[in-house]
C-alpha cells in the first residue's frame, strides 16, 4: 500500500501543535492529510465541523447543503456572515475553509442528498458527518454509509442540549435504526425552528463531531460506536448512554 503523503514545510509549521502531541504526532497528521470526509449540512453543526476539520488538515472535505443563509441562522451558524445572507451555505462554507487552510481541497455541493444521488455523493469519501435536521435525510445518509461500509458521525441539537454518536455497523456497532426506531418521524422530534436552540450548543456538539472524525481517521482513542454522548448546557453536564 502507498504511504501517507508527506507534509510540506508550511504544513509542518501549521500543524506544529499536533506534531508534538504525544499519542498523535506526524503519523496521525499524515493520515489526516490522506483522508476525506463529507459534511452533510452547513448549518449549526456543519459549521464547526467544517472549521475544525479544515483547520486540522484533513486532505479533502466535501460540503453538501441546498439552502441559502438567512438572518436567523447567524446566531449559531458561525461560518456565515451578515453580508452572506441570501447566498448558498455550501459555497460560503467552502470560501471560509479555503481561507483558513489552503492545503485542504474543498468541494461544495449546493444540492440535497436524495435517493437518486446518495450513493454517488458518498462514494468518494472515507467517512461522513451528518448534522441535518430531519429523519428522512438522516436515514438515507445512514443507509448509504452503512451500505458503503463508511463510518457516520451523527449529531443533533435542540433547545439547551445536544448529542453525538458514531454509526459503524461494518465495525461491529449498531445501526441507525437501533437509536431511531422505524416508527419515529419528524413530528415526534423537537424542532429547532419551533423550540429554539441556544447558539453555543451547536458549537459544542459540532466540535465533538469533528473530534470523532479525527479519531476515526487516525485511530486515536475510542470512538463513540454504540454510545451516545449527551450534553446538557443548563446543568453543564455530560452523560453517556449505550444502545
Amino acid at each position: 500500500m502507498p504511504s501517507d503523503p508527506p507534509l510540506s514545510p508550511d504544513e509542518t509549521r501549521r500543524y506544529a501543535r499536533h506534531l508534538v502531541l504525544k499519542g498523535f504526532g506526524g503519523a496521525a497528521q499524515q493520515k489526516l492529510k490522506a483522508a476525506s470526509a463529507l459534511v452533510v449540512g452547513a448549518g449549526g453543526l456543519g459549521c464547526p465541523v467544517v472549521a475544525y476539520l479544515a483547520a486540522a488538515g484533513i486532505g479533502r472535505l466535501g460540503i453538501i447543503d441546498p439552502d441559502t443563509v438567512s438572518l436567523s441562522n447567524l446566531q449559531r451558524q458561525i461560518l456565515h456572515t451578515t453580508a452572506g445572507v441570501g447566498t448558498g451555505k455550501a459555497n460560503n462554507a467552502k470560501t471560509f475553509a479555503e481561507a483558513l487552510n489552503p492545503h485542504v481541497t474543498i468541494e461544495a455541493l449546493a444540492t440535497s442528498i436524495t435517493e437518486a444521488n446518495a450513493a454517488q455523493t458518498l462514494a468518494s469519501y472515507d467517512l461522513v458527518l451528518d448534522g441535518t435536521d430531519n429523519l428522512f435525510t438522516r436515514r438515507l445518509v445512514a443507509r448509504t454509509a452503512a451500505a458503503q461500509q463508511k463510518p457516520l458521525v451523527s449529531g443533533a441539537v435542540s433547545m439547551f442540549s445536544g448529542q453525538v454518536t458514531v454509526f459503524a455497523p461494518h465495525l461491529g456497532g449498531p445501526g441507525h435504526e437501533a437509536l431511531f426506531a422505524d416508527e419515529a418521524d419528524d413530528t415526534t422530534l423537537p424542532s429547532c425552528e419551533l423550540n429554539g436552540i441556544l447558539g453555543p450548543v451547536t458549537g459544542v456538539i459540532g466540535t465533538l463531531m469533528a473530534m470523532e472524525a479525527i479519531k476515526l481517521v487516525t485511530g486515536t482513542g475510542t470512538p463513540l460506536i454504540g454510545r451516545v454522548l449527551v450534553y446538557d448546557a443548563r446543568d453543564a453536564q455530560f452523560s453517556e448512554l449505550a444502545y
